[in-house]
């Protein structure tokens, strides 16, 4: 079992207005085990206009469930809530059932009205809490997380000790019999104005942070079978008047290979913020001290490292891009980043 920590829980107040229809339109997904949602639509529905380039000019990410706690409920997990000029998106789950509704409750957040999550791949420790919170939030708002983006990949069986087994088919059938629907992202595309997916990464840099020993190898839908290296994992790019803003839930492709790819996909644009989980924990020092001189190469401005990227990781960070307290902290459940102000990781990480 996980180990949790508990303490009061702080965090201040946020935007709660409700993702914008402009949101593009589900897919329902189709089946349940090894089959994949439908993509997500080419092109825009007859009569509809295309999303507007947009610069979003207000946004703030809060974590919500990770290692370190300034507050509420710790575990080995992750999930944050996305504030984009009024748009509100949840970013992965955590990992237990009530983690992330604990922490939402002792903080007077307000997840109702959040009907859009993404998932940045498919481990238990960032889809654990779906069902929970779509059954509690479901009490006030049917819509509530009734929409799940995610890139393919997701769904696809793991061959495991020479056993086939799949992760995730157990929870796409329970959540499209609640009516909910999955809608898969093949490539980079705006969800809303100024928001994108990246879709799955490319992985051009030889950065392998994923765990192989654990997760078998993966069987595609032709049936061939390849290293999990995590195909589905994907980011949530912020198009932002500062810059691109970069939320990733473990970086299994690579924290720069993922980088670059946003700025590839997005916007040749300065990386104003990288936050979330890096897989960076128990890497030796070599590999830390290569990426961390790559994210100075890069120009990127905040570090706000959660969950898998490790303390130690983030202190060598900050110590070799020459980032400063306030830029590069470790991310806390409570912690926040404002585009307008900043890293306010809370009391116990700054």
């Amino acid at each position: 079992m996980m180990k949790r920590t508990s303490a009061s829980f702080f965090v201040v107040a946020f935007l709660t207005a409700a993702l914008s229809a402009s949101c593009q339109e589900a897919i329902s997904g189709s089946g349940a085990g090894g089959q994949q949602a439908k993509p997500a639509q080419a092109t825009t529905p007859p009569g509809s206009r295309p999303l507007p380039a947009a610069r979003i000019r207000s946004a703030a990410i809060t974590i919500l469930s990770s290692n370190v706690v300034n507050g509420g409920i710790g575990e080995w997990g992750f999930a944050a809530l996305v504030e984009a000029d009024g748009r509100r998106i949840l970013f992965d789950t955590g990992a237990q059932a009530d983690t992330v509704l604990r922490n939402v409750r002792s903080a007077r957040i307000d997840l109702s009205e959040v009907t859009d999550l993404v998932f940045s791949h498919g481990h238990g420790d960032h889809t654990g809490g779906l069902m929970a919170l779509r059954s509690e939030l479901g009490k006030a708002n049917r819509q509530a997380l009734s929409r799940a983006h995610l890139a393919p990949g997701f769904f696809y069986p793991r061959i495991v000790q020479g056993r086939e087994v799949n992760w995730n088919g157990e929870l796409k059938a329970e959540y499209e019999a609640g009516g909910g629907t999955f809608i898969e992202h093949a490539k980079a595309e705006q969800i809303a104005p100024g928001v994108w997916l990246t879709g799955p990464i490319a992985r051009v840099h030889p950065e392998e942070n994923w765990w192989s020993g654990g997760g078998g190898r993966v069987k595609r839908p032709d049936s061939t079978l390849a290293e999990n290296n995590m195909p589905e994992d994907q980011a949530l790019v912020l198009d932002t008047e500062r810059g691109l803003v970069v939320l990733s839930g473990c970086g299994h492709a690579g924290i720069i290979n993922t980088l670059e790819y946003a700025r590839q996909q997005v916007r040749q644009a300065p990386l104003h913020a990288v936050i979330g989980g890096f897989h960076l924990i128990g890497t030796e020092d070599a590999r830390i001290d290569w990426t961390a001189r790559k994210l100075k190469e890069l120009g990127v401005e905040n570090f706000f490292g959660a969950h898998c990227t490790g303390i130690e990781a983030v202190y060598r960070i900050r110590q070799i891009t020459g980032l400063d307290r306030k830029a590069c902290a470790v991310a806390a459940v409570g912690g926040v980043f404002r585009l307008d102000k900043g890293i306010d990781p809370g009391p116990i990480a700054r």
